[in-house]
């Protein structure tokens, strides 16, 4: 059985303050000559359309209409930056899988993403939601070894974990860290959340605010 991080108070004092830093949206990107030059470190959400990604985005951040959220999959078609009390960039990226869009734009937006994850100094984690009532899916699989081979660090996280019992979230843990063996660049924990109910929030904060731009110093 995989076993979750036990951070400490200190830890998640660090990342209570972080998040409660202002954040703001920075611009997005269609084309690689938008993606902006800077010298923060980054943090990427990334999954299949529909999987939680801006309502989790905006649970850490506690502010509701900071990313978009739709029931309609498909609906960021770019990459949208975040700055995070000068210390931090949170990147949302298009989902990948079913989308609401014509085929050009999807593939347009695919191209992007894989370049971004590609060549992109400063990000230090891709946080790959899995939604916990679906589990792993053969395009989730295909994000994994992209990660792999670009040697992009990234950690699991199951999101809406609320709708499902707690045995079953053990199951899809256990399920997920076998697989690990084979991924290379994957994070050996896997995280749950529930953007609606705050679980694994604060973990998730302190966890991210660990990669974040020290509070002392500037970049």
């Amino acid at each position: 059985m995989t076993k979750s991080k036990i951070f400490s108070k200190t830890e998640i004092r660090e990342g209570r303050l972080l998040f409660s830093q202002s954040c703001t949206f920075l611009l997005s990107a269609t084309e690689q000559n938008q993606i902006p030059n800077s010298k923060l470190p980054e943090v990427a959400f990334a999954g299949r359309s529909n999987v939680g990604k801006s309502s989790l985005i905006n649970a850490l951040t506690n502010q509701n209409g900071l990313a978009r959220t739709s029931k309609t999959p498909g609906r960021t078609q770019q990459i949208n930056f975040f700055l995070l009390g000068q210390r931090l960039v949170l990147t949302d990226l298009p989902g990948y899988g079913y989308a609401n869009a014509p085929r050009n734009i999807v593939a347009n937006w695919t191209h992007l993403c894989k370049l971004y994850l590609r060549g992109r100094a400063q990000l230090r984690r891709c946080l790959l939601l899995i939604d916990s009532r679906h589990g792993l899916k053969p395009n989730d699989m295909e994000a994994m070894e992209l990660l792999d081979k670009a040697a992009q660090p990234y950690q699991i996280i199951l999101t809406k974990c609320d709708k499902i019992n707690l045995n079953s979230v053990r199951l899809l843990k256990n399920e997920i860290a076998a697989t690990f063996s084979k991924h290379t660049a994957a994070h050996p924990q896997v995280a749950v959340s529930s953007s609606t109910k705050g679980s694994g929030i604060d973990e998730l904060r302190a966890s991210i605010a660990a990669l974040a731009y020290p509070r002392t110093g500037k970049p």
